[in-house]
């Protein structure tokens, strides 16, 4: 499988999984999770998938400051509804990571490592998305500013034709060239700039 080289440097994301620690899954329960594994899920790698990983390993930074994140006892509550915009697409994201769902998860054992009830739309905040942890309730909201990054100058005009079917195979190789570069400067030249996801 052939992907754009970056996606190997993104910082990744380690959790500890108490579920699977449980069940031997993973040693010592923990989980690495990478941009790759979110580009998977998606189908593609574009700003939105993008902003859905680093939205949440920005989060979890903040959350768990000298712990590894507890995957399954964050919940997560997105601004819009499920089916607006892009949400949906970024709630698919952030459930990969964080476990968190809605009343269609891991029901659990014994009454522990429940997954349901954990994430919520159409939710007063800030932010766009706002993650919460279970033991402490301490809380982030974070909210992405892709347009400080904006895409090359001749990246419309390609999109265009090959939606078109006049792009020529150099054109169209070039698009997604264009478009995985804007994707790259997110996720690795701007991955720290405070501007680009807003915590609160």
């Amino acid at each position: 499988m052939n992907t754009p080289r970056f996606f190997s440097s993104v910082r990744s994301i380690v959790l500890h999984d108490p579920l699977a620690d449980f069940l031997g899954a993973m040693e010592e329960g923990l989980i690495e999770y990478t941009y790759l594994d979110a580009v998977k899920l998606a189908g593609h790698s574009c700003p939105t998938v993008a902003g859905a990983y680093l939205m949440t390993l920005k989060a979890l930074e903040r959350l768990y400051p000298e712990t590894k994140p507890q995957r399954g006892d964050i919940k997560v509550f997105f601004r819009e509804s499920s089916t607006s915009g892009v949400t949906g697409v970024m709630a698919n994201v952030v459930t990969l990571i964080t476990g968190a769902t809605q009343d269609n998860g891991f029901k659990g054992i014994g009454g522990k490592f429940d997954r349901r009830n954990l994430l919520f739309f159409d939710t007063p905040s800030n932010g766009e998305i706002l993650f919460e942890r279970r033991d402490t309730g301490f809380a982030v909201s974070t909210t992405y500013h892709p347009e400080i990054v904006p895409p090359g100058p001749e990246t419309t005009r390609l999109m265009q034709a090959v939606q078109a079917g006049l792009a020529s195979p150099q054109e169209h190789q070039e698009f997604g060239n264009l478009w995985q570069e804007r994707v790259r400067r997110i996720l690795i030249d701007h991955i720290d700039d405070p501007k680009l996801v807003v915590l609160d």
